[in-house]
């Protein structure tokens, strides 16, 4: 039997085309389960709701009647709710002294607020269990520059996950959460085709290789069947990461550079 057979999932944020969101739903039907995506690209999610044989809503995470809606959509759609994962995020890069004040409030609302109601809603939906997996981020303890409002939000709902594994765990209900490090989707595409990007990040992961969808998907898999016995974590799939940390600007500079000065004397 596949391992999540008859299970009914729930994905916020696979309304880009070939995202993280996009690989776990494929990767969670592929294992036996009906899956509901939902964001903001109502098109995109037609065009992979189809492709999957799944259904679709629109809904904005920050808002507790679009979660409400959902949630019904997925019980009526699915008739139970096992699996609920938010992949959606916002990859805001900016120096700590020029953070503006609508920058931290947006990111706030997306990376905290949004998933705490998530969270919320989630639950009271799961009525025999189940699974809520949040994608964090290796930033939060390898830190990196310019992404301070980032970390911040990414960091403090890993602990909101922790406590909804303490006060859930006796309805059945796990809680965890997912670290990549730097990851090969649509929003890296640009940044990883810099020269000497790939190669400067590259050195810093043991495991000697950029992380992919596939490596996430595998793992909220794993996080999402009934062979998963933890609750309360942070599941580190980065290589290696953490042991020797991300790459400094610094670095980063140099190793483009180098890459592009190489680049003009071929």
């Amino acid at each position: 039997m596949k391992r999540l057979q008859d299970k009914v999932a729930l994905i916020v944020g696979a309304d880009n085309r070939d995202n993280m969101g996009q690989e776990i739903a494929r990767r969670f039907v592929s294992e036996g389960a009906r899956v509901v995506i939902a964001g903001r690209d109502v098109e995109e999610m037609s065009r992979f709701a189809e492709e999957i044989k799944g259904t679709f809503r629109q809904c904005d995470i920050t808002c507790k009647a679009d979660l409400a809606a959902l949630t019904a959509h997925t019980l009526a759609w699915g008739g139970a709710l096992d699996v609920a994962v938010n992949t959606a995020g916002w990859g805001l890069t900016k120096g700590f002294l020029e953070t503006t004040e609508d920058e931290l409030e947006k990111i706030t609302a997306l990376q905290f607020k949004g998933p705490f109601l998530f969270f919320q809603a989630v639950i009271e939906a799961m009525q025999r269990g189940g699974s809520i997996i949040q994608i964090s981020s290796a930033t939060t303890q390898a830190v990196i520059e310019n992404y301070a409002a980032y970390i911040g939000t990414k960091a403090g709902i890993d602990h909101v996950v922790r406590c909804v594994a303490n006060e859930f765990g006796s309805r059945g209900i796990r809680a965890n959460s997912i670290s990549p490090g730097l990851t090969e989707t649509p929003m890296t595409a640009e940044a990883m085709a810099t020269p000497g990007v790939r190669e400067c990040f590259v050195g810093r992961y043991p495991l000697g290789r950029i992380g992919t969808k596939g490596d996430i998907a595998a793992g909220a898999v794993w996080l999402a069947s009934d062979e998963c016995f933890m609750s309360g974590e942070n599941l580190q799939i980065n290589g290696g990461l953490l042991l020797r940390g991300n790459p400094t600007s610094v670095d980063v500079g140099a190793a483009i550079e180098k890459a592009l000065a190489a680049k003009a004397t071929d």
